[in-house]
């Protein structure tokens, strides 16, 4: 009788061994298996105002219902955009932290030769949002009424004529470094932290021309505030506000182009499942009326793929602007 008494006591204990370890495995296995369980954070590396922070807000919202968690904008402006991604390469691989990129993130490895983080290692893509053409503009009340104008009026008074975009290495400053050395003109680079402070000077007559992404400048367009004189696609745009404005390449710079895009990352080493939930969520908000009004309106062809169609895409533009920054000597001095 004592003899079973232990063995049915080994076994009690046994059995509340394998619960308590049964116990423990579901604490602490899948750490992701209830994602979101708190607010997911989207950095936008620009100040606030400008396209990237547009798209990224109006994404937010959508995604925030969608996982059933806010979804917070943290804009932190910087160097190009170094300071808000870096902030993102250090974060924890877990879904939480994301980072609304444009075209610098895949130009700055080839502007920079050092970068605070490992940009082929640090990131995983999450999903490509869209592509629009960078708009070349003017004040309402500017004498320059065409590309040729700005042209020669760049050839008349060398280094007078100043152009500011959103900050070193965006769209903005590639597109118009390219607009440079292709006119062969002497045209000053004026950098701000943000494509809204940008605007800002440009309507308040500091600087002379932008070459502002469509989303930023396109209420500024439609309401008489600017004067779009160019696109910077290979074709014009299908948007209406802007479907009457010329190419650059049409405007006299023949073999002109330079896209704006916009895409999210995570950190590398994120799970697969998060980022299925993340392109799931940020999918669903680009495809919503809501959205699409706001940002097609202003030049965005949206795209909303798979995190693969978007590492194929942002690897070839990186290839693409290596070669274009090698060949024009672009710098961000």
């Amino acid at each position: 009788m004592h003899s079973m008494l232990i063995a049915a006591h080994a076994k009690l204990q046994a059995l509340l061994s394998c619960v308590v370890a049964a116990a423990a495995v579901t604490i602490a296995s899948p750490a992701y298996a209830a994602f979101p369980d708190k607010p997911v954070k989207i950095v936008v590396p620009f100040a606030p105002g400008g396209g990237t922070d547009l798209v990224a807000r109006t994404m937010g919202i959508t995604m925030g219902q969608e996982l059933g968690q806010p979804v917070i904008i943290d804009n932190k402006p910087g160097a190009g955009t170094i300071i808000g991604t870096d902030m993102v390469a250090k974060s924890p691989a877990d879904g939480y932290t994301l980072v609304m990129a444009t075209v610098a993130h895949v130009v700055n490895p080839s502007l920079q030769s050092k970068l605070p983080y490992n940009h082929e290692k640090a990131f995983a893509p999450v999903m490509l949002v869209g592509v629009s053409p960078n708009v070349l503009v003017v004040r309402a009340d500017s004498p320059l009424k065409s590309v040729r104008d700005v042209i020669a009026a760049a050839k008349a008074n060398p280094g007078k004529l100043s152009f500011a975009s959103q900050g070193a290495g965006t769209s903005a400053h590639l597109a118009g470094e390219l607009f440079k050395n292709l006119t062969k003109t002497d045209i000053t680079h004026i950098p701000y932290r943000g494509a809204g402070p940008a605007i800002t000077d440009l309507l308040g007559g500091q600087v002379d021309v932008m070459f502002a992404t469509a989303a930023a400048v396109g209420t500024f367009v439609e309401s008489g505030k600017l004067r779009a004189l160019a696109v910077t696609t290979a074709a014009r745009s299908t948007t209406p506000s802007l479907a009457k404005v010329p190419t650059v390449a049409e405007s006299g710079v023949p073999g002109y182009a330079a896209d704006s895009w916009y895409g999210l990352y995570a950190p590398a080493g994120t799970p697969p499942d998060v980022i299925g939930k993340l392109n799931a969520a940020a999918k669903k908000a680009v495809q919503t009326d809501a959205f699409r009004k706001r940002v097609e309106s202003e030049g965005l062809v949206i795209n909303g793929g798979s995190p693969e169609e978007f590492d194929r895409y942002a690897k070839g533009e990186e290839a693409r602007w290596r070669k274009v920054v090698k060949e024009n000597k672009i710098t961000t001095d």
